[in-house]
């Protein structure tokens, strides 16, 4: 598949931030188990070193979160694909452009799990508590001809106006699945989140039955920053 992200020559890179250094982490995501080609194409041709202040452009294909600002991190790529991997799981192997299945974000951050989402041809809502990380954000995604549905909102709520949503990922961390985005999910659909305490959380994956009914299973240990209610300009 030919990932659909827009790309000018700058925003290509050279040296830390070159091809040869993204396939490099591409090949450390194989090795740890990454095994969906739509997702490693993806992070391949999404330019990760745009979404980070330019200060920490040469660490972007490092397998490693790094901050963003207001206390806030862009995820580690591991992290960013295996949560991408287990919603694409639940959605068509190929993906109609005349009718995509619609995923839901909460926690938009830096943009790049959302730009990875919307790089594979899905229908991406996000939503983001923080409005300067919402508005640095929106201009990545323009840059990058991205499509992508953004609102400044308290991410626990959702967006249940356009639910129900094929797949939902939560980019932050609580001690519990919150009900109110469990409940927009469509049945089929699939729900990856950490749930835990604050300083080490399970990845979650759950799938809603045909029944209403909610099964999960866990992918793994991982660190997000808590999940926290309202919203800050």
């Amino acid at each position: 598949m030919t990932p659909r992200v827009r790309l000018q020559p700058e925003d290509v890179g050279v040296g830390m931030t070159g091809q040869r250094v993204r396939d490099r982490l591409i090949e450390r995501l194989r090795e740890n188990g990454i095994r969906d080609e739509r997702v490693l194409a993806a992070i391949r041709a999404v330019p990760r070193h745009l979404f980070v202040d330019e200060a920490l452009a040469a660490r972007a294909y490092e397998d490693n979160a790094l901050p963003i600002g207001h206390g806030q991190t862009i995820s580690q790529p591991w992290v960013v694909a295996r949560m991408t991997e287990a919603v694409l799981a639940g959605l068509p192997a190929i993906i109609d452009p005349a009718q995509p299945p619609k995923v839901l974000e909460i926690g938009t951050g830096s943009g790049y799990q959302a730009a990875i989402l919307a790089a594979l041809g899905v229908h991406v809502h996000t939503v983001e508590r923080i409005g300067d990380l919402l508005r640095t954000a929106r201009k990545r995604f323009r840059s990058l001809g991205l499509n992508v549905r953004s609102k400044h909102d308290d991410g626990r709520i959702g967006w249940p106006e356009h639910a129900p949503f094929d797949g939902i990922l939560v980019t932050a961390g609580a001690a519990a699945l919150v009900d109110a985005l469990a409940v927009q999910l469509a049945v089929g659909g699939t729900l990856v989140a950490p749930v835990g305490g604050p300083s080490q959380q399970a990845l979650m994956c759950v799938h809603r039955q045909e029944d209403g009914s909610f099964t999960s299973e866990e992918l793994g240990a991982v660190v997000f920053v808590p999940l926290l209610s309202g919203v800050m300009d």
